[in-house]
């Protein structure tokens, strides 16, 4: 049974910073890749950002040029470095992973409140 357990969420003010992290029950480079969701009060989970085994990533428009995906594949776990933090970026942020067979695993969530 694979976990994905998430830390590192909090109340930061407008233009601050946040580093996320996800820590997995195994290797990292076992997944075809691993990500970061997130859920706004009322809205739907939306992808935040991606990074393949190879280290290729892709992120949301709305995040472009503020966040970075990345991996420690010594320690097992995938962070996401948030910076110029937007009160639209308040929601859960889910760390998810993707094995062969389409097999997704999610973690529990952590939450990131923006405001002054």
């Amino acid at each position: 049974q694979v976990q994905l357990v998430e830390s590192g969420g909090g109340l930061v003010q407008p233009g601050g910073s946040l580093r996320l992290s996800c820590a997995a029950s195994k290797s990292i480079f076992s997944f075809y890749d691993m990500g970061w969701y997130r859920q706004a009060p009322g809205k739907q989970r939306e992808l935040v950002a991606r990074i393949h085994r190879l280290g290729t990533t892709n992120y949301a428009d709305s995040v472009k040029g503020r966040f970075t995906i990345s991996g420690d594949s010594a320690e097992n776990t995938v962070y996401l470095q948030m910076n110029s933090l937007k009160p639209e970026d308040t929601a859960v942020y889910y760390c998810n992973a993707e094995a062969s067979g389409n097999q997704h695993y999610w973690g529990q969530g952590t939450q990131v409140t923006v405001s002054s």
